[in-house]
């Protein structure tokens, strides 16, 4: 390898070269979703070169990264930061398969985790799409194009070595480069990063379900009443199948209305696209993309923007995207009568999920409204404390449920404008007896394990513990 020619004969040659040793940490990101093969190549490669005690710091553990778990058995991984995990993994952990504890952030809390110097990085795998051979690269050429990087991009910049990690070389210079080669330290050719079809699941699809389109219903009204919806509104919806419904409904509003939005921001989808083409938003501005449509868009529409995840959420950028969002749309597993929001644990207690961008959004926005059924698999919603805070109540505005909608109490602003609209109002404590009524008083569980997890405020402070279940 030279400067000029940075392409490493092997993965192996380029990790002894980057001078990974025991207990330091490497890291990923995920864009390619269920789709992603470099983390698992990474890591058994580093098994075989007897690597051990090794931190893995990636934006998410997917389904496909199961592997994670024998490398932990092996003592090859000592420890995971990131944030979100799937309870393909997640089980695991909550049941102690890890001695050491799951560090969760948000997707604006690690690169200022980064920034502020409270995570390190020592080597980044960074997968991209296509790449030339002094490192250049982005996740938009090739065949395995997955739209935007963002969520690399501050590991290009904090990591102490940067490995770029593609199955698709072009001639020097790659244009456009998402991260550009005064960041990269090697290139490694393989014959696949994983498989793009994979990065849509079964969670960025819009709901079918009749429950499910009268929540999306009642939100898009409240977000009409509330005063929001004008012309040069911005707006970010999660990649729930019913938050994605209202992104459909609020495109009606606006239609009808004859109104601009600004921007949409976040994970993108091809119902935000949809709406953008249209005209109904000036400009995407893209930190991952969620499906095929979104990856077609950004590569051919300029004003389809990727940014970093600095750009978008981080608390320690001068200004991030989630700053100037007008309104976001969220899930939940669990509201708390304080409106704390739980999307890290299930009923049980066990690992299945984590914020992204959930707290970060809700921080941000200037109404952040959280969309989800008062009862799920016979459980009811709303709980006296929720088993994990993902985001405190302080920063949720309404709740959304197909029995009614609730404003936190520092809103009744907004309250006064959705009895207006003649919609729903309920207290956030009836709606907890409505769905007892119906369900029953489930069993309190108190997990009374070691902590196998800490979930970080985006600002760095700790915000809760997950504790193991037997």
């Amino acid at each position: 390898m030279t400067r000029d020619d940075k392409i490493a004969k092997s993965l192996a040659q380029a990790i002894r070269a980057s001078g990974l040793q025991e207990g330091m940490t490497i890291s990923f990101h995920h864009h390619l979703r269920d789709g992603d093969r470099v983390q698992n190549l990474v890591l058994a490669e580093c098994a075989r070169l007897g690597l051990k005690q090794l931190t893995v710091n990636t934006a998410a553990i997917m389904a496909c990264h199961r592997p994670v778990l024998e490398h932990i058995r092996e003592g090859i991984v000592a420890g995971i930061e990131c944030n979100y995990m799937h309870p393909s993994v997640g089980h695991a952990i909550s049941k102690g398969v890890m001695p050491g504890e799951v560090i969760f952030r948000s997707h604006g809390g690690r690169p200022a985790a980064l920034a502020r110097g409270q995570a390190k990085i020592d080597v980044a795998f960074i997968a991209a799409s296509a790449t030339d051979r002094a490192g250049n690269c982005n996740g938009q050429g090739g065949p395995s194009a997955f739209g935007s990087i963002g969520y690399a991009m501050p590991d290009a910049l904090h990591a102490r070595h940067v490995i770029v990690v593609s199955d698709h070389l072009e001639p020097y210079p790659l244009t456009p480069a998402s991260i550009d080669e005064s960041r990269v330290d090697a290139v490694v050719l393989v014959d696949s990063i994983g498989d793009p079809d994979k990065i849509i699941s079964g969670t960025t699809r819009v709901t079918r379900d009749p429950v499910g389109l009268l929540i999306a219903q009642y939100a898009a009204k409240a977000l009409q009443a509330s005063g929001l919806v004008k012309e040069g509104l911005s707006f970010q919806t999660g990649a729930g199948g019913a938050s994605l419904a209202v992104a459909r409904y609020l495109g009606d509003i606006m239609r009808r209305e004859g109104i601009t939005g600004s921007f949409a921001s976040g994970g993108i989808t091809g119902m935000l696209v949809d709406l953008f083409e249209e005209g109904l938003f000036r400009s995407l501005l893209d930190v991952q993309c969620f499906d095929r449509e979104a990856v077609r868009s950004m590569i051919n529409n300029e004003k389809h923007r990727e940014i970093s995840a600095s750009t978008y959420a981080s608390p320690a950028a001068g200004s991030a995207v989630v700053d100037h969002l007008d309104m976001v749309i969220l899930g939940a597993t669990q509201v708390d009568l304080t409106f704390n929001v739980n999307v890290h644990t299930d009923s049980q207690g066990l690992i299945m999920g984590g914020s992204g961008g959930h707290s970060d959004t809700a921080a941000g926005a200037r109404l952040t409204v959280i969309v989800a059924p008062l009862l799920r698999a016979r459980l009811p919603l709303i709980v006296d404390r929720v088993g994990t805070i993902t985001t405190p109540g302080r920063d949720v505005d309404l709740l959304v449920t197909q029995y009614g909608l609730a404003c936190h109490p520092d809103r009744g602003d907004l309250k006064e404008k959705l009895i207006e609209a003649d919609l729903p109002i309920r207290d956030i404590g009836d709606l907890k007896a409505k769905a007892e009524s119906l369900a029953g008083i489930p069993a309190r569980k108190t997990a009374e394990g070691r902590t196998v997890a800490r979930v970080i405020s985006r600002d760095g402070e700790l915000l809760d513990r997950i504790r193991a279940v037997c």
